[in-house]
């Protein structure tokens, strides 16, 4: 598999928190009332960050990555994907969100969502999939970051810890997208411009988890999430590093499980 293309090329700088507090006092970082419920999780999250923020951030780097990769001109796989889409963004609650669905050029097995409905799937990652029950089942996992309000979250665990200080000057500035870069990573699509915030080993399973109730609520077989994933680690081979799509967290084997686990409590024999 090709090495993927790193958007992002430099060195990660500390956030200095006097410029997060200067932040926070000039009304350009909202903070949720620190950490609220989220139903979904059944847990609490950190966000200082609204979600009007994240999707105004998003979008400077959608536009970013559309200007930087080219687009793949497969008509058949961008209609597969348009076709699997809406039923799942249904299934998750997020319809009232203007969606747009891309194609890339790249043999990557690779795709992503950014907060506000922005899809990005690149040609390799079609290969890996069986038909569009294990196309729901990558798709669905992406929406349910989106749901989750992962993005927010990682975003708030940096400013709050001190790290991606770039990140926070965008956030500070409105419509300034010189770090429309790390603000793709930061949002989700590092998985093919260099993570330099990856998801936690958390976050990872919650999409799946997330995924595949969208996928029996959407009518598609959730039990495919399986299929998809064995097939994902058997092509790689021992050796061989994971997708970054698929991330280093968690294990292999810890996601096979976990999977198994919530399919059998959704009713399903596996």
């Amino acid at each position: 598999m090709d090495s993927p293309i790193r958007f992002l090329d430099r060195k990660p700088i500390e956030l200095n928190r006097r410029q997060l507090v200067k932040g926070l006092a000039a009304g350009y970082i909202v903070a949720l009332g620190g950490c609220v419920q989220n139903p979904a999780l059944g847990r609490q999250q950190l966000l200082l960050v609204s979600d009007a923020q994240i999707t105004q951030l998003s979008a400077s780097a959608w536009d970013q990555l559309r200007k930087e990769q080219k687009v793949s001109s497969n008509t058949s796989l961008k209609r597969r994907l348009q076709k699997v889409g809406p039923p799942l963004v249904q299934a998750a609650g997020l319809q009232g969100q203007s969606w747009e669905y891309t194609v890339f050029q790249g043999d990557e097995a690779n795709a992503f969502v950014l907060p506000g409905g922005k899809v990005g799937f690149y040609e390799g990652i079609f290969k890996r999939m069986e038909n569009d029950d294990q196309l729901a089942t990558v798709l669905g996992h992406e929406i349910g970051h989106v749901a989750a309000h992962h993005s927010a979250e990682r975003y708030s665990q940096q400013m709050a810890t001190g790290f991606g200080m770039q990140a926070a000057q965008v956030a500070l500035q409105a419509g300034d997208v010189s770090g429309a870069g790390t603000i793709a990573a930061i949002l989700g699509a590092g998985v093919q411009f260099g993570v330099l915030l990856p998801y936690s080993r958390t976050h990872e399973l919650e999409a799946d988890r997330l995924g595949v109730t969208y996928m029996h609520k959407a009518g598609f077989d959730p039990r495919q999430s399986l299929r998809f994933w064995q097939n994902m680690t058997a092509q790689r081979g021992s050796k061989a590093p994971p997708p970054e799509f698929m991330s280093t967290h968690p294990s292999d084997s810890t996601r096979i499980a976990a999977l198994t686990q919530q399919l059998r409590k959704m009713g399903y024999q596996v």
